[in-house]
């Protein structure tokens, strides 16, 4: 067959397809120019696209909901009538050790922002290096303490520079998704509430430049409660409030500050609050709040609820408040915070009744879509433990020095360390820990001998020393570094200060880390534990059915569990938090693992499973947890 009769076939055939690529492409390029938007500020409106645009937002935060769940809980959202979601971006995740940036699985910003695009959803970002949001160290890095003269929220060059690297990476990843790069990120916050912290106009606009430098070229905001307002701003960003809905107290403070315009934006609506250790759950009614979001909306103006999904404080991530009037308060793991959504992503009676509320407010002609079914819940049947490890027979290699030494000391984030030494005994006196951080076992030759609590102001005990050479063993446990307040820079953790025994300091110590980072690759097998000494168990239940449920551990001390490898958060039978939320993205048909970090009840074996969760007990009666 002649070659150019060959070629003249084989251009029939390609041709065509030729013609339809071209086309895709030329498709793909106009729906990539028809979906660049503006957004813009008038005097007391937003413009999307040059057409008012009222922003009713709700906070859900990417790293406390299973990623494989982000889109259910979108779709709650817009159920709820809500056209934006509101997050924080936290730079602890993302740069956990120095220079190592992790942007993957749930730690991925980019991938939650695009799903929200997917479901129709606006958002507004809040990359501030400082997030607060009841976080491990207000979203800063572990490490940052460890950089000589590093001083958060200043002008300081290392901070700087530490800074200027993470948002550089924050803005390859998010920069691009603004609405003026086709993406859907409307607003990007500057700082976070820094008119409760400081005033330094010069640093605000580093900031501002930072976020520029980084590409974040759309619109600019910043935050504040009421009483810090005009020192939180940086003049020429738009001034929003946090905590007030009261229109006619509102639009005065904002054109005070904003050369008497709008637009009128409340960041932090709440419409609850969070918990710690020790307290009672808090519950508002929505009641309380439904003529304030009423109020809002029947002025025009833009409102962001935080929380409307708070979902759960994953493994070692909460935060602690602290000041000189209240003591160390560190958060429980369910961040429910009584908000619209519950912790599983299911609608409450206050989601019903704000979503009547904003009914009344949609553009004509729109409706809200059905609301999804809540998701089923299970009981799993029983749960059998197959080893019990003795943590003092499983510790890694030890560090020695003269002096206790912080987990910054050690390159350690959260999680527990190990101190021990030896002392002569035969006598009797006070062990006197200065600047424990934050709960320390203490344990003679294996024993336990006592507990001190930093919630409860406590750093000494009384001990009775065994003659001959005995062994001391304090395990200290991380119960979250400080996220808001004056004392950001006080969060070393561990025994950051001298342990005194009879007045006479101790030095000579071995330090174990345990961060247990990974459940999976530890090493069990069934070892001999004293009573009430730290133990891991670990064990199995099978499933025919998957659900979300909740783990009893109303019967059990203090502790850690992991389920199928995820760490599901902290337990403490000092309550209010009596549950561990597991959400059914994590388990699996036949056989799933469990595994507990038991601390002070080393003898408890007995575990069930409900289907709703506990939010509301507290037991005074512990306080020794002997």
């Amino acid at each position: 067959m002649p070659k150019c009769f060959v070629m003249l076939k084989l251009m029939e055939k390609v041709l065509p397809v030729l013609v339809i690529c071209i086309c895709m492409q030329a498709n793909a390029q106009q729906s990539l120019k028809t979906s660049l938007h503006s957004f813009e500020l008038a005097d007391s409106v937003f413009l999307l696209d040059g057409k008012p645009f009222q922003i009713i937002s709700g906070e859900i935060h990417y790293p406390r909901v299973p990623r494989e769940a982000w889109r259910q809980r979108m779709r709650m959202a817009k159920a709820m009538g809500l056209n934006t979601i509101g997050t924080y971006v936290f730079w602890n995740l993302h740069e956990p050790q120095k220079g190592k940036f992790d942007f993957s699985g749930n730690n991925d910003i980019a991938a939650f922002v695009k799903t929200a695009q997917e479901e129709g959803l606006w958002v507004i970002l809040r990359p501030s290096p400082y997030v607060c949001a009841e976080w491990e160290f207000g979203g800063y890095p572990y490490w940052l303490q460890n950089e000589e003269g590093l001083t958060v929220r200043s002008k300081e060059q290392n901070y700087l520079q530490e800074y200027k690297e993470y948002i550089l990476e924050i803005g390859k990843q998010l920069a691009p998704l603004q609405v003026n790069h086709g993406g859907n990120i409307i607003m990007v916050q500057v700082e976070n509430e820094y008119g409760a912290y400081g005033s330094d106009k010069e640093y605000l606009d580093i900031n501002r430049k930072l976020f520029i430098d980084a590409g974040f070229d759309g619109l600019l905001y910043t935050c504040d409660p009421e009483p810090f307002l005009a020192k939180g701003n940086l003049p020429g960003l738009l001034p929003a409030i946090n905590g007030i809905d009261k229109p006619s107290k509102i639009k005065p403070l904002i054109k005070s500050i904003n050369q008497g315009k709008g637009p009128f934006f409340v960041a932090e609506w709440y419409p609850a609050w969070f918990d710690w250790w020790g307290t009672k759950h808090h519950i508002v009614p929505a009641e309380k709040y439904t003529p304030g979001l009423d109020s809002v909306l029947s002025a025009g103006m833009s409102i962001n609820m935080y929380m409307f999904h708070g979902g759960t404080t994953r493994g070692f991530m909460n935060g602690a408040n602290y000041n000189d009037k209240n003591p160390y308060e560190p958060q429980i793991s369910s961040y429910d915070y009584d908000a619209p959504l519950d912790e599983a992503g299911n609608p409450t009676s206050k989601f019903m009744k704000f979503r009547e509320v904003i009914m009344k407010y949609l553009p004509a002609g729109q409706t809200l879509p059905e609301i999804p079914q809540s998701k089923p819940s299970i009981k799993i049947p029983s749960i059998n433990f197959t080893s019990t490890t003795s943590l003092f027979y499983a510790l890694p290699r030890g560090k020695s020095n003269s002096t206790p030494l912080t987990f910054e000391d050690l390159n350690q984030d959260y999680g527990f360390v190990l101190y021990r030494t030896t002392l002569i005994g035969g006598s009797k006196g006070v062990l006197k820990i200065k600047d424990l951080r934050d709960y320390g076992i203490i344990f003679i030759n294996g024993k336990r001998v006592g507990i001190l609590d930093r919630r409860l102001k406590q750093d000494s005990i009384f001990v009775d020393l065994p003659k001959g050479k005995i062994t001391l063993d304090i395990l200290v446990e991380n119960l979250g570094r400080i996220n808001y307040g004056p004392y950001l820079l006080k969060n070393k953790k561990g025994i950051t200060g001298k342990v005194l025994y009879a007045g006479n300091e101790v030095n000579g110590w071995q330090m174990f880390s345990l961060p247990f980072e990974n459940i999976q690759s530890f090493s069990f097998k069934n070892t001999r534990a004293e009573r009430n000494t730290p133990v891991l168990k670990k064990g199995s239940f099978h499933l025919q059915t998957i659900g979300d449920t909740y783990l009893d551990m109303s019967n059990w001390g203090k502790g850690v569990v992991w389920v199928n490898g995820h760490n599901l958060g902290r337990y403490w039978n000092i309550g209010p938090q009596q549950t561990l939320y597991v959400p059914v993205e994590w388990l699996k048909k036949d056989k799933n693992e469990i595994v507990i970090l038991e601390l002070i009840k080393s003898g408890t074996s007995q575990l069930k499973a409900v289907d709703k969760p506990v939010l509301d007990q507290i037991n005074n009666s512990i306080t020794s947890h002997d």
